[in-house]
């Protein structure tokens, strides 16, 4: 049986922000298939993640978790750092 904490959705995107307090602005990059043209379109969506200790700055890509929801637009919280930008 599962845990709840594999069933949680989980991101990997860039940092794009890190300018607010225990928070960070993450774009996740996404590949989707045209349905009629068959073409591979590329579609960015910006997430905000809790960071509680502020280890993630702005170039890194990190990892993010779906969790309750921390505030008015923060639903994800950061799990990692994946690669330091530079």
């Amino acid at each position: 049986e599962m845990s709840s904490e594999d069933r949680r959705r989980r991101l990997t995107g860039v940092v794009v922000s890190d300018k607010m307090e225990k928070t960070i602005v993450v774009n996740v990059e996404r590949s989707i298939r045209h349905p009629l043209y068959k073409k591979v379109l590329r579609r960015s969506k910006r997430y905000q993640a809790h960071d509680d200790t502020g280890t993630a700055k702005q170039g890194d890509t990190v990892e993010i978790i779906e969790t309750k929801p921390i505030s008015a637009n923060k639903r994800w919280a950061l799990v990692q750092v994946v690669k330091k930008g530079n």
